[in-house]
Parts: structure tokens; C-alpha cells; sequence
């Protein structure tokens, strides 16, 4: 019984030597969403590479990458014909569609009475060049309200220099 007396008395006496640092619980509500969106673009990376790699994408991977992770933009991928093939999971946080409702769509589906047509129209002749372009346009989410949309979008080439998709990095802006 002595044995486990002093085991007891070591266990109390190593725990008073410890720091602890106190968490609050709420804290755990933030590491839990933060987890989440980690989650979220680690999966959004992986299906963005493996349409890349269906489509022989000739893009740096790593910047992609990191444009997705640490920039939190929107991504969205059209076909040649401008036909969505792919949108990352944080676009229901900017216009309230999910992926899954906008695939098959085109960029169109977002624009309304007030989205300027001579910013269409320059992105409709960078586009038909294949050029990259950059614009912020009025959009309208799921509910028809607006907002203005950042894009920076460009072309993307496969290994053989062939335009093979579209791809744009969105953001909400003031």
C-alpha cells in the first residue's frame, strides 16, 4: 500500500510542476471551422488536380495551390465552350449556390440587369482570345441580391498548347 502512496504523492507533485494553458471552450468553435475550410480546400485542391491531370493542364500546381489555400478565392473552372465544370466548396459562401447546382451552367447564370455589359465585354473578347483578364462585376447570388465579384481569369493550356478549359479566381469585394 506504501508503494502506491508515494506513486500517488509523485503523480500530484509531476502535475503541480506542469504549466497548463487554459483553453477557452469557445476557442474550440474557431479550430473547428478553421478545420473545416482546411478540410473543404484540401479536397477542392484534390479534384482540381485530378480534372488538371484528366485535361493535361500545363499550370504550376503550387501556385494554384496556394491561391486556393491562403487567398481563399473562389475557383471556377468552365470547358471551351464556357460550360462550369468545377467550382470549389467556398462559393456557397459568396453567392449561396453550391458546386453541385452550378455545374453544366454557365457564368451567366450569375449576372442581372445591373451587371455592366462593357465589363462583359471585355471579358467576352479576352476570353474569344484566350487572354487573361482581370474585372470586378456586379453579380447576383441565389436570393437576386448583388455583389461585387473580383475575377482574374485566364485560359488554361494543356501539354500541347491546346486551350482545354477557363479558369477564374473569384472574391467578394466592397
Amino acid at each position: 500500500m506504501i508503494d502506491l502512496k508515494d506513486y500517488d504523492n509523485a503523480v500530484i507533485k509531476f502535475r503541480k510542476s506542469l504549466s497548463y494553458n487554459i483553453l477557452p471552450v469557445l476557442s474550440w468553435d474557431f479550430y473547428a471551422e478553421n478545420l473545416e475550410s482546411i478540410y473543404k480546400s484540401e479536397e477542392d485542391m484534390n479534384a482540381l488536380m485530378s480534372l488538371g491531370s484528366l485535361n493535361s493542364w500545363n499550370i504550376d500546381t503550387e501556385a494554384l495551390d496556394e491561391r486556393l489555400k491562403a487567398n481563399k478565392n473562389v475557383v471556377v473552372v468552365t470547358d471551351t465552350n464556357l460550360n462550369i465544370v468545377f467550382a470549389t466548396k467556398n462559393i456557397w459562401e459568396m453567392n449561396q449556390y453550391h458546386p453541385n447546382e452550378i455545374l453544366g451552367k454557365k457564368p451567366k447564370m450569375f449576372q442581372g440587369s445591373k451587371t455592366s455589359k462593357s465589363t462583359l465585354k471585355i471579358v467576352s473578347e479576352a476570353v474569344k482570345s484566350n487572354k487573361p483578364f482581370e474585372v470586378t462585376i456586379v453579380n447576383y447570388r441565389k436570393d437576386g441580391s448583388t455583389y461585387n465579384c473580383w475575377i482574374q481569369g485566364q485560359p488554361v493550356f494543356d501539354q500541347k498548347g491546346k486551350v482545354v478549359n477557363f479558369i477564374a479566381f473569384e472574391k467578394e469585394v466592397a
